[in-house]
């Protein structure tokens, strides 16, 4: 019997059509594989950051040393597991849990292909697609750095306390900007559904209309994701680790697990939002490569561009200073984005409202008036000649 079976049936529900079965498939099919894409990531940077230093990185568990993240996480659940006799029990245990579960209830809504027939059931190659899909992945996000900041507070260190209190300021500084970064990308979709966002990158990616939407989402993700050069919250060099200093064991594995799969969250929302999520590039060549396992190709290609993309910075930049880093994000960021959702949303309505010839006279005027201030006398020789005086 359907868990579904309660509901009305001409009701539509979030996971479509789906049976229960189906349902189960994928979720056990996303369980499965994030971790999977971690340890492969893990193994990546590694082996990347060892060659930008002229080293040589694991190579020695398994071909290639593709074995060394899975000897790692073996090793990290066989630790003790060491618990600070002044840390908050209860909050000490959940705060690892909190992190990671939300991590993992992120990719649910993100369309991995289009639908696809398997046994002669016909489903999307997506959990569920809920009307407001963006929404639940920045609720999620949001839910994921509580963990972050309990972990540093139950804990009952100086360090880690200051972690946490880094990562709520980091939190709120950052998603403000990615936020308003996904506001011009609804203008033009019309639709706040991860699926119906792809579908309208059909003919024209959203990097390309939206490039300044896509720098400012570039720099806020990183900031999301606590990774360099916004490492602030476990800077190693000056709060020891950070939030989870007084972690070991599988707690600490926890946090690590849910960090990476943070990173391949906002490279898999990078890539719905702008790069047509698991659509070819839009070139007549590639045009009919969107079926069989080409979709899925396309998609984890771009994903993993994204995070090689973390790695770079990783291996290239150093670590912000923490009042140039929140200078960035409130006094650029914010209101850079917020000056462009208001472009984007003055030019859509002008598009839609207003035939050419108007349009084109508006842009006239406005390039005359533009002209007219930037002639006008700001200041008069005087007042420049007191200005002088008083520095001299």
């Amino acid at each position: 019997m359907s868990l579904l079976a309660f509901q009305d049936p001409e009701v539509p529900t979030a996971f479509g059509n789906d049976s229960l079965i189906v349902i189960i498939v994928k979720v056990l099919v996303i369980f499965a594989m994030l971790p999977v894409i971690t340890l492969l990531t893990i193994w990546a940077e590694r082996r990347i950051v060892a060659r930008m230093q002229q080293r040589s990185g694991p190579n020695r568990v398994g071909p290639f040393g593709l074995l060394q993240s899975l000897a790692d996480g073996i090793k990290l659940f066989l630790k003790e597991d060491i618990r600070p006799r002044s840390a908050d029990r209860i909050v000490y245990l959940l705060a690892p849990i909190m992190s990671t579960i939300p991590a993992f209830l992120a990719m649910s809504v993100i369309p991995f292909g289009p639908s696809v027939t398997i046994g002669g059931t016909t489903t999307p190659l997506q959990l569920t697609d809920l009307p407001v899909g963006v929404l639940f992945i920045l609720a999620m996000s949001s839910i994921g750095v509580y963990g972050v900041v309990l972990a540093g507070w139950s804990s009952g260190s100086a360090y880690p306390l200051l972690g946490a209190l880094r990562s709520s300021a980091q939190m709120i500084s950052y998603e403000v900007a990615m936020g308003l970064s996904f506001v011009a990308v609804f203008l033009y979709a019309g639709t706040l559904s991860t699926s119906e966002i792809v579908a309208a990158q059909e003919s024209r990616w959203f990097i390309a209309s939206l490039p300044i939407s896509f720098a400012i989402y570039c720099v806020a993700a990183v900031g999301e994701t606590n990774r360099a050069p916004f490492d602030l919250p476990e800077a190693e060099s000056e709060l020891v680790a950070g939030f989870h200093t007084e972690y070991s064991s599988v707690k600490f594995a926890l946090f690590f697990l849910s960090e990476y799969i943070n990173m391949v969250t906002v490279s898999a929302l990078a890539t719905t939002m702008f790069l047509g999520g698991w659509m070819p590039p839009p070139i007549p060549g590639l045009s009919g490569l969107d079926s069989g396992f080409w979709p899925l190709l396309w998609f984890f290609l771009k994903v993993s561009l994204f995070l090689f993309g973390f790695i770079w910075l990783r291996g290239t930049l150093p670590r912000y200073r923490y009042d140039q880093f929140m200078q960035l994000g409130w006094k650029r960021l914010v209101p850079f984005a917020l000056g462009w959702v208001l472009v984007v949303a003055t030019a859509r309505t002008a598009v839609n409202e207003f035939s050419r010839q108007q349009l084109v006279t508006a842009l006239g005027v406005a390039v005359v008036i533009v002209l007219v201030i930037a002639a006008l006398p700001w200041g008069s020789d005087d007042a420049k000649e007191r200005k002088d005086a008083r520095r001299v």
